[in-house]
């Protein structure tokens, strides 16, 4: 059940088998969500953290005139709010984008890991690490790079942390999103997504039809994205 977890886990560290018998300890049964679902509201007490199994799920803030952020994209593999673990309640909402699977930790388990798998809580800590990582990365999207370079560099960092899971071809990915999904991602209206999206088909660079993510030209998408994965610590590394 947590076989897309253990993939992005030993990505970039050991997992021994007592670890992994661990975190399947502490799993709770699959649940399933449908589509534009919010699983967590914000401010809600929160004892369990929430680990994807299949699907996209997103973070997301509202403005009170209905505008929307999406402040994260998650995918099979990743803990949507490990964070809440220390947080207890999150600043934010959950939402499934998609159809999803989803299994819970319960904060007590993770309290039992943290004492007795001292090597996974480092790898746990640096999971919400590359939360950051990611989140300062798309930071810098929305405040510096055009809108053009918003939408590749998006593009190219969900093909890796797809591809991390198994889920991403060499040429291209199932993503699932809407043209509107993608606006509230980069910040952009879904008129200007829409002109942006059209500029790199007519550039052949990338696709983007019903969801699927099409791969033209992946050096060359990297070069208008200005994509450099090292943010990505995708480097194994003993924690």
């Amino acid at each position: 059940m947590i076989e897309s977890a253990l993939l992005k886990l030993r990505r970039r560290d050991y997992i021994g088998p007592d670890e992994e018998q661990a975190i399947r300890d502490g799993t709770s049964e699959a649940q399933a969500v449908a589509p534009r679902t919010t699983i967590i509201r914000e401010g809600e007490v929160l004892n369990r953290s929430t680990l994807l199994l299949d699907g996209i799920m997103c973070r997301y803030k509202d403005l009170r005139n209905g505008e929307r952020q999406i402040t994260a994209l998650h995918v099979a593999g990743d803990f949507v709010d490990l964070h809440s673990f220390t947080l207890r309640k999150l600043d934010h909402n959950i939402m499934a984008l998609t159809r999803c699977r989803y299994t819970t930790v319960a904060h007590q388990a993770l309290k039992r890991i943290t004492e007795d798998f001292p090597h996974l809580t480092r790898v746990f800590w640096f999971a919400t690490n590359l939360d950051a990582a990611i989140h300062r990365e798309w930071e810098l999207s929305l405040g510096r790079r055009q809108a053009i370079s918003k939408v590749a560099h998006l593009f190219c960092e969900m093909h890796v942390r797809l591809g991390i899971v198994g889920l991403a071809a060499e040429d291209g990915y199932d993503l699932g999103l809407t043209q509107n999904d993608l606006a509230e991602c980069v910040g952009l209206t879904p008129v200007h997504v829409n002109r942006t999206l059209k500029e790199l088909r007519t550039r052949e660079l990338v696709s983007f039809r019903a969801g699927r993510v099409t791969i033209h030209d992946r050096e060359g998408l990297k070069r208008i994205g200005e994509f450099e994965p090292a943010y990505l610590y995708l480097d194994y590394a003993d924690r």
